[in-house]
């Protein structure tokens, strides 16, 4: 089942959550600078990059699903390879392979944010500076190489999950972040941000200011970001975007920008360790900087070659 399709099907309910949203803003009295010590700086939302992120999606419509023709053969072969083959008629398959899918989904969108191959397609969903549900539906579309990061769901299929259940637990994950893409939630109870992804985690992962840069890469389990050291809590205010904001709203500009000046930067090269280093080392991976650097060190420390994170 398509990720994509399934996306399609929900826009109803999509357009409908986003006009509750517009109009939470436009009549919400909290906002008109009270001096409320609760209300936090919101970005808010704006209609021209709302209409950015909807004619993205628009497109993506059209040409993501022709990268599911090397995606999905991808999973389709390996669960008709693997020995184990478990039946979805049992319960406990379906949370078996959605809490799979979601720690595939960690493990991808983390590698979407330290490999710049990868990051030069995700960087589209965080390009805008504005956050509100609008910016869930801002995704790229026929980046070169971008469907490798799909080798990530190929172990749900060796596991022995069916190649159908995969797509569909992808989906749910992928389905369950669309709301939680809002500043209009403050945190909820403690128990619940404990365990799941929430707006206020995920408002987090969208910040490019220190200390939220790279950060909380959950799909629907906070939990695992706790495991892995990657988690942390909304406090100072967050700076949506990315590090070296760009300045377009062409929905054509937006999802190639970083994969042109990815493609710049290796054909610039002079050596072989730097076309590698520019493709596949993190962003703001310079070919003249110490090789004993830990890929761990904030961009802002980096020279900056493209617009990043």
């Amino acid at each position: 089942m398509d990720p994509v399709r399934i996306g399609l099907y929900a826009l109803p309910a999509f357009f409908v959550l986003m006009a509750v949203e517009f109009l939470s803003y436009r009549f919400d009295k909290a906002d008109s600078g009270k001096g409320d010590d609760s209300a936090r700086p919101r970005s808010g939302v704006s209609w021209r990059d709302t209409g950015t992120n909807l004619s993205i999606y628009a497109l993506g419509i059209v040409g993501r699903p022709l990268e599911k023709f090397i995606a999905v053969p991808m999973v389709a072969v390996a669960a008709a390879v693997t020995p184990l083959h478990l039946s979805a008629s049992h319960w406990w398959v379906w949370p078996f392979a959605i809490v799979l899918a979601d720690l595939a989904y960690y493990l991808q969108h983390r590698m979407s944010h330290r490999v710049r191959m990868f990051w030069a397609a995700h960087n589209v969903h965080h390009s805008s500076r504005y956050f509100n549900l609008s910016t869930a539906l801002r995704l790229s579309w026929l980046i070169p190489g971008s469907f490798l990061s799909t080798i990530g769901f190929v172990g749900l299929a060796l596991v022995g999950i069916p190649a159908w259940l995969v797509f569909v637990s992808q989906s749910i994950v992928l389905l369950y972040q669309f709301p939680i893409h809002t500043e209009r939630i403050d945190r909820l109870p403690r128990a619940i941000e404990f365990v799941f992804n929430t707006p206020s985690h995920h408002r987090v992962h969208h910040g490019a200011n220190n200390p939220y840069l790279d950060k909380n890469y959950a799909g629907i389990f906070i939990l695992w970001d706790r495991m892995f050291g990657t988690f942390v809590a909304e406090d100072e205010p967050v700076r949506y975007g990315l590090t070296k904001n760009i300045d377009t709203h062409n929905p054509v500009k937006v999802n190639y920008h970083e994969f042109v000046a990815m493609v710049g930067d290796v054909w610039r090269a002079r050596t072989w360790r730097g076309r590698l280093g520019y493709l596949f080392g993190p962003p703001g991976w310079h070919e003249n900087s110490d090789p004993t650097t830990t890929v761990e060190r904030t961009v802002q420390e980096l020279p900056v070659q493209s617009a990043m994170r």
